[in-house]
């Protein structure tokens, strides 16, 4: 005896909220309700989580990782003290969703075997910090060593001059990779300038030969 349709037919299974599986939702979903207003006329509508997408430092990992999480969710991170903790210890494995049990097993890999400590202090957001700290105060340093530089050429001149000032102050804003307008702009920009200057003056004697 062949099987009917109704034995072949497959049951529908209500899907969780898909969204939920691409972040850290914890248990937040879309919910469905009405709007009533006075008139009782009841309108179908939604209502979504709070997301909000956020880079959160892993301290296994130890780089920080953009999720997408709900307040909610982010509350309980920070009261387990952090997202090693959330992952690890504060929540279940059936409340994490994909994202949450794929950074969950990368979480506890990291921890098992752990990174050299010269690997850990390059990319600890202290040492960054510090790089670039350095960094900037090399280039200050530079920049005053160039300022000084042109400073003394100035002086070995027996007469400076406006142009010496301004060579000076073209080098040094080149230093500090400011755009410096070439002489050409300059002179023409002085030019349209004295050119209104007269329009205006003559305008004004016109002016007042009519009064």
């Amino acid at each position: 005896m062949r099987p009917t349709l109704s034995v072949l037919k497959v049951a529908v299974l209500s899907q969780p909220f898909k969204r939920s599986q691409l972040g850290i939702f914890q248990g937040k979903s879309k919910q469905y309700g009405n709007n009533v207003p006075f008139s009782k006329h009841k309108t179908r509508r939604t209502w979504l989580p709070n997301v909000q997408t956020k880079r959160i430092f892993s301290d296994a990992l130890n780089q920080s990782v953009k999720l997408k999480v709900t307040t909610r969710a982010l509350k309980t991170i920070k009261k387990h003290g952090g997202l090693d903790n959330y992952l690890t210890k504060g929540m279940k494995p059936s409340e994490l969703g994909y994202e949450g049990m794929r950074l969950r097993v990368g979480v506890l890999d990291a921890i098992r075997t752990p990174l050299p400590a010269s690997a850990q202090l390059r990319k600890s957001p202290a040492f960054l910090k510090e790089q670039k700290k350095t960094a900037g105060k090399a280039r200050l340093a530079e920049i005053i060593e160039a300022q000084r530089a042109a400073l003394n050429r100035v002086k070995l001149n027996q007469k400076p001059t406006l142009e010496d000032a301004r060579r000076v102050r073209m080098e040094v804003m080149e230093t500090l990779g400011l755009k410096v307008a070439s002489d050409r702009n300059r002179d023409n920009k002085r030019a349209i300038l004295g050119f209104l200057h007269q329009k205006a003056n003559s305008r004004q004697k016109v002016l007042q030969g009519t009064s």
